[in-house]
């Protein structure tokens, strides 16, 4: 707009509007040439890494993935113009606000009885707690240099999550507007298709590059972080608790084949399953929220928690979720993994009150204790070393 505003501020409005372009060439064009300079800005931006590395003296020491992704979501962040795009296509944002008011689309809460909240429930607690063992959130907080920065960084990012949402759903609602009768049967057979098909037969070829493009950045932020962070997990976690002598070397071999395989069970997974991509998602929630969730708060907030409990937490919580999946599925009046969830809870309590057969060598018999006084367990021991050391000297 300020593009426009300056044109006619110096006079020059008249000479570029009688050109051979439309006015919509126009305002495209202008958007374009801002756009490229803000591309140039921030691609000057790029000298930085190459300097630090060069000083550094270590071609490994910056991570390619994270740059190259990072810089494609700056270049893709265009989601947004496709939001103005459609707007213009139906009028404004309020046309389709009032029309999804109108239709009944804000209104949150179920309707229906007991049995309808408890799933609405269910997949509430899928998505909410189910996340928060997940790599996204674990990571954001183990990396954060302090407790509060855990916080806000979490608080944060959860809600840059929730409102940037709000924009594919309004663009996936205004294309019902745009075009009901080749939407509206996309909605019926395959909703994933809304988007895609709207970009490629409403928007210009820039608006197409930069979907595309942002959609290709997320695949490959996504695939980076939830590939390499089980992977590790069960490389650091399970194989090193068994064999812990590994040499670097051996086991850095098994974290590569670990992630290898991985990545091919979930292709295969992918490739044969008719599951949507949200489905497919909840799915990995349900995982973590049957196996995983109980073991982590137990494990931060109970002081009685032991390793134990936790094997049991994790075991009882899967298994009971697996069974309940394929004998019932979704005629359980009560969603499988909220029964992971509730025999994780049980399993954790019993399997940490009753005698310790499991985990009583590993140096940390409670959970809460060996991670919240580790460290001063150590300056204890440290400092009876120093007395002894002194006791000998004297």
């Amino acid at each position: 707009m300020k593009c426009l505003a300056e044109e006619r501020r110096l006079g020059t409005i008249e000479t570029l509007l009688t050109t051979p372009v439309t006015t919509t060439e126009v305002v495209l064009g202008k958007y374009a040439a801002a756009y490229l300079m803000y591309l140039a800005l921030w691609g000057a931006t790029g000298g930085f890494f190459y300097i630090l590395q060069q000083f550094a003296g270590d071609s490994h020491i910056l991570d390619s993935g994270p740059l190259v992704g990072g810089y494609l979501f700056i270049a893709v962040s265009g989601l947004l113009f496709i939001a103005w795009t459609v707007s213009n296509l139906t009028g404004g944002v309020a046309p389709v606000i009032d029309h999804a008011s109108a239709a009944g689309k804000f209104q949150f809460w179920p309707q229906g009885d007991i049995w309808v909240w408890i799933t609405f429930l269910g997949t509430w607690m899928t998505m909410m707690l189910g996340s928060v063992p997940q790599q996204d959130v674990f990571q954001r907080i183990t990396s954060a240099k302090s407790a509060k920065i855990a916080i806000w960084g979490s608080v944060i990012g959860a809600s840059v999550y929730f409102f940037f949402t709000f924009v594919p759903m309004f663009i996936a609602y205004a294309a019902t507007i745009v075009d009901p009768k080749v939407f509206g049967d996309l909605v019926k057979e395959d909703s994933q298709k809304i988007l895609p098909t709207l970009v490629l037969t409403h928007m210009p070829v820039a608006a197409q590059a930069l979907f595309f493009g942002a959609v290709l950045s997320a695949i490959m932020s996504c695939s980076s972080a939830t590939l390499l962070a089980p992977s590790v997990t069960f490389a650091e976690n399970i194989v090193k608790g068994f064999f812990p002598h590994l040499s670097d070397k051996k086991f850095l071999f098994i974290m590569r084949s670990t992630l290898v395989g991985f990545t091919c069970l979930v292709l295969l997974y992918a490739l044969n399953s008719e599951l949507s991509i949200f489905h497919m998602v909840e799915s990995a929630y349900k995982i973590t929220l049957a196996g995983a969730f109980v073991p982590l708060v137990f494990g931060i907030f109970w002081k009685k928690a032991t390793t134990q409990g936790a094997l049991c937490a994790t075991i009882g919580g899967l298994l009971s979720w697996i069974l309940i999946e394929v004998l019932v599925g979704e005629a359980s009046p009560v969603p499988p993994q909220l029964i992971g969830l509730g025999i994780s809870m049980v399993g954790m309590v019993i399997g940490s009150l009753l005698p310790q057969w499991y985990g009583k060598g590993t140096g940390g018999h409670h959970i809460h204790h060996g991670h919240g006084h580790g460290h001063a367990a150590h300056g204890h021991a440290a400092k009876d070393h120093a007395h002894g050391k002194a006791g000998q000297a004297h």
